[in-house]
């Protein structure tokens, strides 16, 4: 984690975390703050499978290969949004999350939505960053 720019901390004034984020992140000051799209699970010839896991495994193939075009880390990741259009298989999710992002994990918002911008889309992963 890049400790001189992004803080993940939690809160013992709220409720414990029911997965794998942080509760509060904190960016230093003149710190560059990152937006990016939201990254969907199409391997690198833009094909996307049916199997919903492995577009978990492309999705973060994407984020990763995204980070990385830029000089950006899992550990400057600050926010992620997941939108996904059928139950996540959390088991094998935070398996693959947890050995992207390590510990403490990034702040998180999870969505379940009738539809994403293609049929065939079963998960959309959004993220923020800062350095």
């Amino acid at each position: 984690m890049n400790h001189k720019v992004v803080s993940r901390l939690d809160s013992s004034k709220i409720s414990k975390a029911v997965g794998n984020y942080t509760h509060i992140t904190k960016i230093e000051p003149n710190a560059t703050f990152y937006t990016f799209s939201g990254q969907i699970g199409a391997d690198l010839e833009g094909i996307i499978p049916k199997d919903f896991n492995q577009q978990v495994d492309n999705t973060f193939l994407n984020i990763s290969n995204l980070l990385k075009s830029i000089d950006l880390t899992p550990g400057n990741v600050i926010k992620v949004n997941i939108w996904a259009t059928e139950e996540i298989d959390w088991a094998y999710f935070y398996n693959v999350y947890d050995d992207f992002f390590g510990k403490p994990s990034p702040s998180m918002t999870v969505a379940y939505v009738n539809a994403l911008g293609l049929e065939e889309i079963k998960l959309e992963i959004e993220i923020w960053a800062a350095k």
